[in-house]
């Protein structure tokens, strides 16, 4: 049945003349499946615009299949065919984004893992060329069964094979080093200086060594219980001082002369005898025995330290001397420390019989001379002899004896 013209103006539809079809199912079928498809899709859109949602896809219109069965016809009147879920396919997940991250992370882990691996796998390939290379160049190097290379390396391998090449590297650095025309130059000059410095300065490290270290030895008759007590000795002439274990021969036969009194002092200690003090044990006078405190090691002699020690000695010490078999005993009563030229104070008057040790201070040095003096106490010093006659001929040194000249003043001259 044809709408009727008076509906259509009352609905505002202008009036089209209308072609009927070949196939057009009846009008009143086909305006019932209009009408409903249009107020659905009317309803849906509404609904999008009351809720908010802008997004909401348009349904995809299906055509419909028109069918002349009206049977077929009733079924498709009931079933509504934009009343599904439409799902926009441009639209992204969540979970694809994901993935899409996790294959290209994966992409470029397992890239780089590849390109370092084979770096170092090509290191190994070139340590083993050269390895390969050098057994081939020694003639008596047994050929080396082949092994095969795995293609690829765990951490540890790599680690070793980086730490093998620096090495090899650093090695490489070391021979470059030693075959340099600056090397052996400056071993050279560093083997001259250590042992130029050893010669001029080795008396310094071993007379602090030898500081605690007497070369004499001290037997029991030299433990003196009572000072005053008289005993029986040898004809020996020797000077004894059991607080810094000195027992050490002294040659009376030196003269003041530095040659003569160097030459004593290999053997002991030396008698300085000058006029005013050339008394000798048991005479009124001054009695003066010089001895090292420190010598050069290549200097010949036994007793180039025996008065290392003389330092230690204090006031009311006590030191013996040995002389014609009659022991003497003294008590030191002063310690003074002067210049090497100062030659006077040896010398003055006095009606004791006096001793005096002479030796080279600072230790290690010739720089001044330590004077430690000591008086008779036994035997009585009262029953001493008078002091020998001054003879003209005598003549006073100009400097008091020390140490031997050291490794600079024998090249260059110079006094010790």
């Amino acid at each position: 049945m044809k709408p009727d013209e008076n509906e259509d103006r009352r609905m505002g539809t202008p009036l089209i003349p209308q072609r009927s079809f070949v196939h057009t199912p009846p009008s009143s079928q086909r305006d019932a499946t209009t009408q409903a498809a249009a107020a659905n899709i009317v309803r849906s859109q509404l609904d999008s615009i009351y809720s908010g949602n802008t997004n909401t896809p348009t349904p995809q219109t299906t055509p419909v299949v028109q069918n002349s069965d009206p049977a077929q016809q009733t079924d498709l009147q009931d079933t509504n065919p934009y009343d599904r879920i439409q799902i926009n396919p441009a639209e992204v997940q969540a979970d694809q984004w994901k993935q899409y991250h996790s294959a290209w992370q994966d992409y470029y882990q397992k890239y780089y893992e590849r390109y370092y691996v084979g770096q170092v796998y090509r290191a190994h390939q070139e340590l083993e060329a050269r390895a390969a290379q050098a057994s081939l160049n020694t003639p008596s190097a047994a050929a080396a069964p082949s092994t095969s290379v795995p293609e690829t390396f765990n951490r540890d391998e790599a680690l070793y094979d980086l730490r093998s090449k620096l090495l090899e590297k650093v090695n490489d650095s070391a021979k470059k080093v030693r075959k340099s025309r600056h090397f052996i130059p400056i071993t050279a000059a560093l083997s001259v200086i250590i042992l130029f410095l050893f010669l001029q300065y080795n008396r310094v490290l071993f007379a602090n060594v030898q500081a605690y270290i007497s070369p004499g030895s001290i037997d029991a008759a030299n433990i003196i219980v009572d000072p005053l007590t008289t005993v029986a000795v040898g004809p020996e002439p020797k000077l004894i001082i059991p607080k810094i274990n000195v027992d050490v021969p002294v040659d009376y036969n030196a003269t003041p002369d530095y040659d003569s009194q160097m030459k004593a002092m290999e053997s002991g200690v030396a008698y300085f005898g000058i006029p005013g003090a050339n008394s000798k044990p048991g005479q009124v006078g001054n009695t003066v025995l010089s001895g090292h405190s420190s010598n050069d090691i290549i200097d010949p002699g036994s007793y180039k330290f025996i008065f290392a020690q003389l330092e230690r000695l204090a006031k009311s010490d006590t030191i013996y001397v040995n002389y014609n078999g009659v022991r003497y005993t003294y008590t030191i009563t002063k310690t003074e420390v002067v210049k090497p030229t100062e030659v006077n104070k040896l010398i003055y008057p006095t009606d004791k019989p006096i001793l005096t040790l002479i030796t080279c201070t600072p230790l290690g040095t010739s720089l001044n001379r330590l004077l430690v003096t000591a008086e008779q106490v036994s035997p009585d010093p009262s029953a001493a002899q008078a002091a020998p006659a001054e003879t003209a001929a005598s003549s006073q040194p100009v400097a008091i004896p020390g140490n031997s000249p050291t490794l600079l003043q024998r090249v260059f001259g110079g006094d010790s």
